[in-house]
């Protein structure tokens, strides 16, 4: 993955595909997302709340801001530094995920002179740079959109800066050139509702996330009243070859 000096890459008219990373480059099975929610619950606890309000505040957070962390950025005395040492940055990634080589082939059987690949993700930098180096795809990566933990009032997914951002950051002016894929539903309706004209749901039938599955839940979940729109659900990313045939290279 590089970028230009000035942090933007060049004018380029190829189409892009954004990838979402967490539970969705791996599979919700290997339980980051409950490592990680312990991880988050405890952090609560240790700002001094109960075990049934640090659980209830942190579904709260979530629910209204996409991401914890920009609940407690928000209306807690909480550098997010530290907050991802001690969450994200502790986690033992390594002994969790592994490479998938039939991942691999999918990445490097997508036609590069027609299409860019970037990683979009609510994580902060190291972590994002860390699962995509485990998974052997970092070299397959052109660009990486994350969540700034360093930026006060960061952006993250659903708000549509977010979006903006990326396209911003990728130098994409045709919002119709952009392919999705993420696991929470919201995060794919939002960029649906910004013009992204291919997006994906990608929602493994059965599996639970975070606390029970009360997280991946809401994942799955609409905002109310959402309109109906095209966003196709796929159990696996194999799928993607079916659903977007057109952003790979020609089967011999």
């Amino acid at each position: 993955m590089s970028d230009q000096p000035n942090g933007q890459p060049p004018e380029d008219d190829r189409l892009i595909v954004w990838f979402d990373i967490d539970n969705t480059l791996y599979s919700a099975s290997s339980n980051i997302s409950h490592a990680m929610g312990t991880k988050i619950h405890a952090y609560f606890v240790n700002l001094g709340l109960s075990h049934e309000d640090a659980s209830e505040l942190h579904m709260k957070y979530y629910t209204q801001y996409g991401l914890a962390l920009r609940g407690l950025t928000r209306h807690h005395d909480v550098d997010p530094l530290d907050f991802d040492r001690k969450c994200d940055g502790s986690l033992p990634l390594e002994d969790m995920i592994s490479y998938n080589p039939s991942l691999r082939k999918l990445f490097q059987d997508i036609d590069r002179s027609k299409v860019r690949v970037w990683a979009l993700t609510n994580a902060y930098r190291p972590h994002a740079e860390r699962v995509l180096r485990i998974l052997k795809l970092d070299d397959l990566v052109d660009g990486l959109v994350y969540c700034d933990y360093e930026v006060e009032n960061f952006v993250c997914k659903p708000e549509p800066e977010y979006y903006e951002m990326a396209m911003k950051k990728a130098n994409v002016n045709d919002p119709s050139k952009c392919y999705f894929i993420d696991d929470n539903r919201k995060n794919v309706d939002a960029a649906r509702d910004l013009g992204w004209a291919h997006c994906v749901h990608f929602c493994e039938k059965g599996l639970e996330a975070m606390e029970g599955g009360k997280i991946k839940e809401i994942d799955d979940s609409r905002e109310p009243g959402a309109a109906d729109n095209d966003v196709v659900d796929v159990p696996t990313l194999e799928y993607l070859r079916i659903v977007w045939p057109e952003i790979f290279k020609p089967s011999k």
